[in-house]
């Protein structure tokens, strides 16, 4: 299903090969991911459906739970029933199920502490998976990555939010005053990844996927702020503004990437670069998401009409 955070636009460049087909429906539909099972032969299952955004599952969370473990739980079955058995179900989590740290590095044995609606959800996705290749040996690997940035991204996101902003002549708004910080992994990398795992990873095991760069939030705006605006020093703090706070916000949740790093995986993309390519193709691209944006405002005051 196009949620309102996907764009077929995202698509072009893969939508004439003869390798791809994409099926738009929804993964909480047991008939239709049944039929896609049976019909297809398909050996590799890369699970990435989710809602993600942190405010949101604190104001909708029964959205969350049906798409992030119902989804999950529609999936599962479906791969694990069909008559052509895939070799690997690989699942796409979040570091945010560990929770906060403000010293500790966790690693994949760390226990989970999720702090908000979505992170308990991919907690509570994760553990669905797991049951599967403890009571069939279902071919499962779970991974657990950073923050995954770089083109295309929607807008609500933290760098295209402030990039958007900035674009538009407006502040870059920074939620509360707490240290917050977030270690960031460019999407190449993240894909990488991926793909490793589904090469080399052990079934039935968990990977951290991150790097070890983290950027407080305040410097990640001034940072934009510099690249974008190309202002001086001085007047840098001028095109930022603090806000209320979301609630049940993670200072920070640093992870260990020692398992995965010897299969033989780094981060390739330095910050400077992967930040580089994203504002040049926001620069290059600001029209991309400006009619799904529209049609979001549009949403939110005629559901705000009929309060």
């Amino acid at each position: 299903m196009l949620d309102y955070c996907c764009s077929p636009r995202s698509l072009e460049g893969v939508e004439n090969r003869s390798n791809y087909t994409f099926i738009q429906g929804d993964v909480c539909n047991p008939q239709l991911v049944n039929h896609i099972f049976i019909t297809e032969n398909i050996d590799v299952v890369f699970h990435l459906a989710a809602k993600t955004h942190v405010e949101s599952s604190f104001e909708c969370p029964s959205i969350f739970q049906r798409v992030n473990v119902d989804g999950t739980r529609v999936l599962l079955d479906a791969a694990h029933r069909a008559r052509h058995q895939p070799l690997r179900f690989i699942y796409v989590s979040t570091d945010e199920v560990y929770g906060t740290s403000l010293d500790e590095a966790f690693d994949e044995s760390s226990p989970l502490r999720p702090t908000n609606p979505y992170a308990a959800t991919k907690a509570a996705a994760e553990y669905l998976v797991r049951s599967y290749w403890d009571k069939y040996k279902f071919p499962i690997i779970i991974t657990r990555s950073n923050n995954i940035y770089g083109p295309r991204q929607f807008t609500e996101k933290v760098i295209p939010r402030f990039l958007t902003l900035l674009q538009n002549n407006k502040k870059c708004t920074i939620q509360g005053t707490l240290p917050i910080s977030r270690h960031f992994l460019f999407v190449s990398d993240a894909i990488q990844a991926f793909l490793l795992v589904l090469e080399k990873g052990t079934v039935g095991d968990v990977y951290n996927v991150g790097t070890s760069f983290e950027i407080p939030i305040v410097q990640l705006a001034r940072e934009l702020v510099r690249m974008v605006k190309n202002e001086t020093e001085s007047e840098v703090n001028e095109w930022t503004e603090f806000v209320t706070s979301r609630p049940q916000v993670d200072l920070r949740y640093p992870i260990r990437s020692d398992k995965l790093q010897q299969l033989g995986w780094k981060a390739e993309v330095s910050w400077a670069e992967g930040i580089r390519q994203t504002v040049k193709w926001y620069q290059d691209n600001p029209d991309f998401w400006l009619d799904i944006n529209k049609d979001q405002r549009i949403r939110r005051e005629l559901d705000a009409s009929k309060t």
